[in-house]
């Protein structure tokens, strides 16, 4: 399993981002995928995930707190691709993005879980 970000870059406070994961080698629509975040020298947090959930034969979407209402999570079937749109972009966004990949929706936000991941891409908010 592959799995390639693209999209980072630096931004001014206010600006969007969308960052991009394509995903390749596994069945894209059992795949749950989650963006991760992780600044210098603290913890890789979850941002974000989509996930199929079979218990209400839906797809799901998961956000942290901190990015509610600016962030959307989405995927296209077509280009096993999981985008990022993150909006009204803070400087406590800055970090080093991560997306990665599992194939159950428990958990999803617990990085420990995912057992593939991108190389990640570097967001930086700053004026």
């Amino acid at each position: 399993v592959q799995l390639v970000e693209s999209g980072g870059g630096l931004v001014q406070p206010g600006g969007s981002l969308k960052l991009s994961c394509a995903v390749s080698g596994r069945s894209f629509s059992s795949t749950a995928v989650g963006w991760f975040r992780q600044a210098p020298g603290k913890s890789r947090d979850a941002v974000a995930a989509i996930y199929w959930s079979g218990s209400g034969n839906s797809w799901g979407t998961f956000y942290a707190d901190s990015v509610k209402d600016r962030f959307t999570i989405s995927r296209d079937s077509a280009k096993n691709t999981v985008y990022l749109q993150m909006n009204s972009l803070k400087p406590e966004d800055t970090g080093v993005y991560y997306c990665a990949a599992k194939s159950s929706d428990s958990r999803i936000a617990n990085a420990r879980s995912y057992s593939y991941w991108g190389q990640g891409t570097q967001v930086t908010v700053s004026s």
